[in-house]
């Protein structure tokens, strides 16, 4: 019987990680490069987005300590990338690191939940996108039919009418814009890239600059929502939001609603997938990680602050109001003789959301790449074309997949969808550390996480536990998708990834072995 828990030979990703010329991905990117990856995928829909969604369902103006529960989370988990990507520059991410960890069972189970956090996040942000088009296409007299940029699961009563989605079209153009921009080259995208988080860093701080002066103190009060809120109705009575559950209000309404949030850190990881694109890895790694990190968490919460001071917090849960594109309502709404901001914030927001549509689909490609490089999955996804030296059938084929997505299922589902699959994969990389340093105590780690020995894994042991927590805090209709897809996931394992697996067939080819130091 074939060993499910077989893992890869460090030896042979080691390789893999030097390996350069024809079939290697090319080294174009520095730190700069790399950290502008990480806040591009960071600041997007997480933050104009999601960070209403969590207001409105779980945390209130409470939002601040959400983000700092998240990004604490997200801290123990970014020590532990950090370490593995300095040592293991290679696509692939939290799968590699898995596969020589923890064997290739879990690795397919943590590649299968990727799919999860990049392909469905990028669908997750280009819905995002198409909301603040139609907001600002309403600031020029414009009015886009609902039904062409809403799913056919959503609908809403306008102008007395009950409109239905039919397909969201403009989600759909900017994957296909990004997705063939990515087969062009690494290169360009991260120029674009660079150029997009340059300008939605500047957003962020311009509107929580400017509505500093409109934060009303009363909208913080109370800073929790009270168990006895009364629930949220639409224009014809519906209850849209109730706050009896034990993760929608109070002390447990944070919990909730840093795994909503949770999707908002996202980027930080999405690093390491290009860790084999890196010119000088074992340095650049772990400064992209935890910079793009520590820059956002500061960004979030002076951003959560604003806003739930500039507007009430259920204001966000009203769909005739503030649900969608919630910083440019709240502009419009309070925000006297700043109409001009709206706009620009709006179109710039627009920009911004393309670059983490970008890094999310440039991150999945990496992943399946390394996944086909092992037999796991089809080999055109490990294809690169001939002169761009990009995985240029995997991009094309995950325009198909995240572009159908994105025109037929709501944006909420599937960002706490994505939020399950980041959390999971946060929580198998810190195990993954704690196994690595087991396993291959005197392997050179150019970057340790602290507090991380056999004896005392602190530090991975507090990522795993607080990321499981939050993944428990996801809704339950959330957890029984999730789990249905990774049940789907196990059926493809076994009838055609098992089957295929290079290292189950005895082909992997180790390269000259690595002389360990005696000293570490």
């Amino acid at each position: 019987m074939r060993n499910l828990f077989a893992t890869k030979p460090l030896a042979v990703l080691l390789g893999e990680a030097n390996a350069s010329g024809h079939g290697a991905l090319k080294r174009t990117l520095g730190a700069g490069n790399l950290t502008a990856l990480g806040v591009g995928a960071i600041i997007g829909s997480g933050l104009f987005i999601r960070t209403a969604n969590a207001v409105s369902q779980a945390s209130g103006p409470g939002v601040t300590l959400a983000f700092v529960l998240a990004a604490l989370g997200c801290v123990f988990a970014g020590l532990c990338y950090a370490e593995f990507a300095a040592m293991i520059p290679i696509a692939g991410s939290a799968y590699t690191y898995a596969y020589t960890t923890m064997g290739e069972f879990v690795a397919w189970v943590i590649g299968w939940a990727l799919i999860m956090e990049y392909a469905l996040g990028a669908a997750t942000v280009s819905i995002g996108w198409s909301e603040y088009l139609s907001k600002l296409l309403e600031a020029f007299g414009v009015h886009l039919p609902y039904r062409l940029c809403h799913s056919p699961l959503e609908s809403a009563v306008l102008n007395g009418v009950t409109e239905h989605g039919l397909l969201n079209l403009p989600a759909v153009l900017v994957v296909v814009a990004l997705s063939l921009l990515l087969v062009k080259g690494t290169r360009e995208s991260a120029v674009f890239n660079s150029l997009m988080v340059v300008v939605k860093v500047a957003v962020v701080l311009l509107f929580i600059g400017v509505g500093w002066q409109f934060i009303n103190p009363a909208n913080h009060t109370p800073y929790l929502i009270p168990a006895d809120a009364a629930p949220v109705k639409n224009a014809a009575g519906a209850v849209v939001r109730e706050y009896s559950a034990w993760n929608k209000h109070g002390l447990g309404g944070i919990l909730g609603g840093a795994a909503i949030v949770f999707f908002a850190f996202i980027g930080f990881d999405a690093v390491s997938t290009a860790a084999q694109e890196a010119k000088n890895p074992k340095r650049d790694m772990p400064i992209s990680i935890l910079g793009s990190l520590a820059i956002c968490t500061v960004l979030y919460v002076l951003f959560g602050h604003v806003l739930t001071g500039v507007a009430n917090w259920r204001e966000f849960a009203d769909p005739s109001l503030g649900a969608e594109a919630s910083v440019a309502y709240a502009i419009r709404a309070h925000m006297p003789g700043y109409g001009w901001l709206a706009t620009a914030v709006t179109l710039a927001i627009l920009l911004g959301f393309s670059s983490v549509v970008l890094v999310m689909l440039m991150g999945q490609s990496r992943v399946f790449f390394s996944m086909a490089k092992d037999g796991l999955m089809p080999q055109a996804f490990a294809e690169l074309h001939p002169r761009y030296r990009t995985p240029y059938k995997s991009n094309l084929m995950l325009m198909v997949f995240v572009g159908l997505f994105a025109a037929f299922v709501p944006g909420s589902l599937a960002g706490d969808l994505t939020s399950f699959g980041t959390l999971l994969a946060f929580v198998l990389v810190s195990v993954g550390v704690w196994l690595m340093r087991r396993s291959h105590p005197a392997q050179p780690r150019p970057f340790r996480a602290p507090l991380s020995s056999p004896r005392l894994p602190l530090v991975p042991v507090l990522g795993a536990l607080l990321c499981t927590s939050l993944i428990m805090a996801l809704d339950a209709f959330t957890l029984q998708v999730a789990g249905t897809w990774m049940v789907l996931g196990f059926g493809v394992y076994f009838l055609y990834g098992r089957r295929n697996s290079k290292l189950q067939q005895g082909i992997v080819v180790v390269p000259t072995p690595l002389a360990e130091p005696a000293n570490g």
